[in-house]
């Protein structure tokens, strides 16, 4: 019985060759002057005779992409000379400051001048299923996304218009575990941070207040509040309530879990989960320290900040950098707590669509952005952290002004808790928030929201 290949197999095999060294080169993996392997190693690879590795080659020569250097090898020359390959890059409007974005594209198109990066702002959270639709009709070849869009993506079971990526060796441990679904990395970690406390020193300052640190509890930091308040041009502390990056934050100190009983109800009265929220109304409510100003996003909350009506502030180091223009001395400590200290993680990735047709020259942006001079430039251009643990870790001469306690946030990954860890869906999460406006209003007491919540869940 003959064990010779098929021509069926040797034709497939040829066509692979052909087809991985075609991608290598437009998608820049292979560069311009660089020499291909050599006949015999390429046979080996694909398991074709050479005459089959000289035919496929040939054919890579009529397409413009090599060009045979006599008695040296095949070098690789422009690709598609008249043109290029056009790809479509989504970001969340925020990137653009926070990742330092326009100087990442001039760099990537400079190394990469055959790859033209399209970029294109745009908003997931509760439009998320028009960006997936994006995604499926092949408008998006690239896209940012953050573990609670994740997550919503998982829920919805549509973890397959994701491109499986090559996870990231040189990234913080405890992210690289994050976008991993059955061994299948579908999201490569970008940017992360925790949520932090931000103060104004020479708030802390005038009225002889000793800045926070990490034994802070939310009693502490009330009693520092009412002392930075005035009550009308100066408030202590202030937070946009209703972002899922920050009231998630009291839920997630109770050291509980959503967890529903016998009868498939969560019961949510009596229990630390239920004095975490009447603990965030407290800070609300708690003689005078907290603006009567209704945010309505997290950019407003930096905005008082800013404008020095507020001591301090919920945020995070992606929000650092919308206030690097300040006029004052601030600096950052870790969120104070009840009963455990936990802080919410949020991290930034990036995605492919499974539906690309450019997926290689995707996937080369991708490395790009994750490389470690990408990671770096944006360690020294920005306020934010990238993922890539050498490059935030990177000591030299600064270039910007950081707060004091900058590199605070190694010191508290062991805090670290995403939002997924209550044990809820994010619809789940997005009606408890909805419920409880009443509650945060002072319109509803406890036994009333308790109520509704355990009906509604």
């Amino acid at each position: 019985m003959s064990h010779k290949p098929s021509r069926t197999t040797f034709r497939a095999r040829l066509d692979e060759m052909v087809r991985t060294l075609r991608n290598d080169i437009v998608s820049g993996k292979l560069s311009i002057g660089q020499y291909l392997p050599s006949e015999r190693v390429l046979a080996i690879d694909f398991q074709l005779s050479k005459n089959s590795v000289r035919q496929g080659l040939d054919l890579l020569v009529s397409e413009g992409l090599i060009e045979k250097v006599p008695r040296i090898g095949n070098k690789v020359v422009q690709p598609y000379a008249a043109e290029k390959i056009t790809v479509t890059f989504g970001y969340y409007p925020s990137v653009l400051r926070e990742a330092d974005l326009h100087g990442l594209l001039e760099d990537f198109h400079r190394e990469h001048p055959h790859i033209d990066v399209r970029a294109v702002p745009l908003t997931f959270g509760n439009d998320h299923g028009v960006s997936l639709e994006y995604m499926e009709n092949n408008l998006l070849d690239i896209f940012t996304l953050n573990n609670t869009d994740y997550q919503r993506i998982f829920e919805q079971d549509r973890l397959l218009q994701l491109e499986p990526l090559e996870a990231d060796s040189e990234v913080y441990p405890f992210l690289s575990r994050l976008f991993t679904q059955t061994e299948d990395c579908y999201v490569r970690p970008f940017l992360f941070t925790p949520v932090i406390l931000c103060y104004n020193r020479e708030h802390f300052r005038e009225k002889q207040v000793l800045e926070p640190d990490s034994s802070w509890t939310w009693d502490d930091a009330m009693e520092a509040a009412v002392r930075l308040s005035d009550g009308k041009d100066r408030y202590g502390f202030y937070f946009h309530l209703l972002s899922d990056n920050r009231w998630p934050v009291f839920l997630l100190q109770s050291g509980m879990k959503f967890e529903r009983n016998e009868e498939g109800r969560y019961v949510i009265g009596g229990t630390k989960l239920m004095e975490s929220l009447v603990h965030c109304r407290s800070l609300i409510y708690h003689q005078g320290i907290f603006p009567t100003f209704w945010s309505e996003s997290d950019a407003d909350a930096e905005q008082l900040f800013l404008s020095g009506k507020v001591s301090m502030i919920m945020t995070t180091y992606l929000s650092l950098n919308h206030m690097r223009q300040a006029k004052f001395d601030f600096d950052v400590a870790p969120l104070p707590y009840k009963n455990e200290a936990r802080s919410l993680l949020v991290v930034i990735g990036l995605a492919v669509n499974r539906h690309s047709r450019h997926k290689e020259a995707a996937k080369v942006f991708v490395d790009y952005l994750l490389s470690y001079n990408a990671q770096l430039r944006i360690r020294k251009k920005t306020l934010s952290i990238p993922a890539h643990k050498r490059a935030a870790e990177w000591k030299g001469k600064e270039s910007l002004k950081r707060p004091s306690r900058f590199h605070m946030y190694r010191e508290i990954v062991p805090s670290y808790r995403l939002v997924s860890e209550l044990n809820l869906s994010m619809d789940e999460l997005a009606t408890i928030r909805n419920e409880l406006k009443w509650f945060w209003s002072n319109m509803e007491d406890e036994i009333s929201v308790c109520r509704r919540l355990e009906a509604v869940l």
